[in-house]
């Protein structure tokens, strides 16, 4: 009887199924076979294949890391060997020859933890050996980068509108730009997940595979039913899974594709930015907080679990506290006998503080108003009222 070898495809960048922990896999009461155990105890849990893919990577890293030193069973753990191998984590070097991350330290600590209280609640091992391990101290970090207003309209006119995929990479940036959501949960977005009537996208199984309810502005909007009428359908194969954005295949874009993508884009922009995806989505808050919203909202939107996450974008919006010490600090402004000079090279700094130190006169009025008043808080959704709405099928308008 031939035997006939099935091939399933598997999208690019999705989560790969988890492995079982390589061999030695003999012992059916060993570190190896429990962790197996481990990861399944996971998945009925429901969680993530992303969250399990890495567990698998850090867990048979441990178990490797415990067979070198002739630990092969569960209660052979202690305390002082989860403590040796924290300090074996944390001289990890990365493939650059630096130390691994706080953050990623942290995820393989991590595994080790649930893994430990998962041994104790099994009656594996008496004490859970990890009970006490202490993850590294991470600091609060600010985004890599954000883009000004300008930046990010520069990078949008880039797509090749007259173009099917031009037209679809442009309502992704669209997308991004409007509503902050993470590359993920774009790539899983489904036709049924659009109420552009309302103005609002469901966004299934975010991150803690959590749902939430997102707002879209009109200017998204356009260019998604520009996407909708014109290009998806030619996109489309027969079987139509729903997916929202389709690659020229006729499968749901990868996640790795989007990236790569955008960052083709930011590139041909002339713009000197690290990131992609969460480039937009720091811009987006960034924008919003300095244009007047407030962090709850902003937390909302984003998706986050803790107000702490969300205080970071409060330390990159500093347009306020720039107006403050203009307006306050005597030595914020640059004063001849009138005006500020218009220019800012060094040879005009240098004469405007000769001429300070001779001027005897009172400082000059700085009083200035702090912030102005806006309609909304997304730069996007609300164009100078000069402009006109954004036509999708005139690319030159609406870039």
């Amino acid at each position: 009887m031939t035997k006939v070898k099935v091939i399933r495809n598997r999208r690019r960048g999705a989560a790969r199924p988890a492995k079982k922990p390589a061999p030695p896999y003999t012992d059916p009461h060993g570190l190896a076979a429990q962790v197996a155990r481990h990861l399944d105890w996971l998945g009925v849990r429901q969680f993530s294949p992303f969250t399990i893919e890495s567990r698998t990577k850090d867990l048979t890293a441990f178990v490797a890391w415990c067979a070198e030193r002739g630990i092969t069973r569960p209660e052979e753990l202690s305390r002082l060997v989860i403590d040796l191998y924290q300090r074996h984590v944390a001289r990890l070097l990365r493939k650059d020859g630096n130390p691994l991350s706080v953050r990623t330290q942290q995820g393989k600590l991590t595994a080790v933890s649930v893994f430990g209280k998962w041994l104790a609640r099994e009656r594996l091992v008496l004490v859970n050996p990890a009970a006490d391990i202490e993850m590294p101290r991470d600091g609060i970090h600010l985004p890599a980068a954000t883009l000004t207003l300008e930046e990010a309209e520069k990078v949008l006119a880039v797509p090749d509108t007259s173009t099917a995929l031009g037209l679809r990479d442009r309502a992704i940036i669209e997308v991004f730009y409007s509503t902050g959501i993470r590359r993920s949960e774009l790539a899983n977005l489904r036709i049924q997940d659009l109420d552009l009537a309302r103005g609002v996208i469901a966004v299934r199984e975010g991150k803690g595979r959590k749902d939430r309810f997102v707002p879209i502005g009109e200017r998204a909007i356009a260019w998604l039913a520009a996407y909708l009428r014109e290009v998806r359908p030619i996109l489309a194969p027969l079987s139509d899974d729903g997916a929202l954005f389709l690659s020229s295949d006729g499968v749901a874009l990868a996640p790795i594709t989007i990236t790569d993508t955008l960052k083709g884009y930011v590139r041909k922009a002339d713009i000197d930015k690290p990131g992609a995806c969460h480039l937009f989505r720091h811009t987006m808050a960034t924008l919003m907080l300095e244009g007047g919203a407030d962090l709850t909202t902003i937390q909302h939107i984003l998706g986050h679990q803790s107000p702490q996450t969300t205080e970071i974008y409060a330390k990159m919006s500093i347009l306020k506290l720039k107006a403050i010490h203009t307006a306050t600090h005597p030595g914020a402004n640059l004063r001849r006998t009138g005006d500020r000079p218009e220019g800012h090279d060094a040879d005009e700094l240098v004469a405007a503080i000769a001429n300070e130190l001779h001027d005897h006169g009172q400082p000059a009025d700085r009083g200035q108003d702090l912030a102005g008043d806006v309609a909304a808080t997304h730069p996007a959704d609300n164009p100078a009222p000069t402009s006109t709405k954004p036509d999708p099928t005139e690319p030159d308008s609406a870039a």
